[in-house]
């Protein structure tokens, strides 16, 4: 397929964007357990990355709540279609299950809802609450029910009681992948909240290395965990690039080669970044086409973590700066997510981007 008939079939799509659900926070507002996750997260990011935060938001507020400033901002993005799911400070971990599910069915229909204004320009994602399995599984197929791509997810979830973490390599989540699998749902993992907690509280370190952490170890889970063995076909995307891992799989692959314990994976760690996705939300010409080295062409997709401060208002730009090459630029900007089936149904064409060549970028 050449470049040009490749950028007349597939729009260009950001697969990174955000919405703010107000009917999701009623829901939550006045529980105990609420003031108790502000609370943690005031000890995570420190009190004046907090207030930054809450003045951003309010500055935001119509970006990420209105659908029609949405088309606009895009429209000066040179973006088709945006792929939205909501704020991550809007998963609430820590609800039980029956607060969960009504959360996730919020969620869900929210979404749809919001994309439902520009069906031809929008398509969404819901939630899983990770800390529910059996929640989660029901909570995507509810997502899926209304036609969303698939669900949103962190890196790890809270345990009910206690301190420690439920990781994605937790054999109780394998029913959840293996839904995923059968239904053809993309899985985007979007890290909230490091548990370096207070040694991260100031300088915004808690999002600039706290996020890029928390995809490392969440990725590592998943690969060293074998759950990419045990369920091959599944839709794994990562934003923010997947973090600090693809830039340093080397010394996973000389612990895997050289430490017994750590062969969890049947193959070399570096071999699972050709079965996941990355976006494109590395911040740099040279970081870009680093990830695209390393996990190859095919597997990168737009990202601009529409409209917070830690993204960027010129993906297609910042693409154009790093990759020349016309094929490998085009699956980039909307070809890869086609596959993906991350287009609205109205755009859909049943016709599949040619990878590019290994090394033809």
């Amino acid at each position: 397929m050449s470049s040009d008939v490749t950028s007349s079939v597939f729009p260009t799509v950001d697969v990174h964007a955000h919405a703010w659900l107000p009917e999701v926070e009623s829901l939550v507002k006045g529980r105990p357990e609420y003031a108790a996750h502000a609370d943690l997260e005031e000890l995570r990011a420190g009190g004046e990355s907090i207030e930054v935060s809450k003045r951003r938001f309010g500055e935001r507020w119509e970006r990420l709540t209105d659908v029609h400033t949405r088309i606009e901002v895009m429209a000066a993005a040179q973006v088709n279609v945006q792929v939205v799911s909501v704020s991550p400070t809007q998963y609430h971990s820590w609800a039980d299950s029956a607060l969960a599910w009504d959360l996730a069915q919020t969620t869900n229909e929210g979404i749809r809802a919001h994309c439902a204004v520009y069906s031809d320009r929008l398509c969404g994602l819901g939630v899983a609450p990770l800390r529910h399995p059996a929640v989660a599984v029901a909570a995507l197929e509810h997502a899926v029910g209304c036609g969303l791509r698939g669900v949103e997810i962190s890196s790890h979830v809270p345990y009910r009681l206690g301190g420690g973490t439920i990781e994605l390599s937790d054999p109780g989540l394998d029913p959840l992948w293996k839904r995923a699998e059968e239904l053809d749902a993309v899985v985007f993992l979007h890290p909230w909240g490091c548990t370096l907690d207070a040694r991260l509280d100031r300088w915004y370190l808690s999002n600039s290395v706290g996020q890029p952490v928390e995809h490392a170890v969440a990725l590592s889970h998943l690969i060293f965990g074998g759950v990419l063995d045990r369920f091959p076909r599944l839709r794994l995307l990562a934003a923010h690039g997947g973090g600090y891992l693809p830039a340093f799989l080397g010394r996973n692959d000389h612990a895997w080669r050289n430490r017994p314990e750590a062969k969890g994976c049947r193959q070399l760690p570096s071999t699972y970044l050709q079965r996941i996705w990355f976006d494109s939300l590395v911040h740099t010409p040279e970081s870009l086409r680093a990830l695209v080295r390393a996990a190859g062409p095919n597997r990168v997709v737009l990202g601009s973590d529409y409209p917070f401060d830690m993204g960027v208002e010129d993906p297609v730009q910042r693409l154009q700066e790093a990759v020349s090459d016309p094929v490998t630029a085009a699956a980039i900007k909307g070809g890869n997510a086609a596959n993906l089936n991350l287009l609205p149904a109205s755009r859909r064409t049943g016709r599949r981007l040619e990878s590019p060549a290994p090394g033809h970028w």
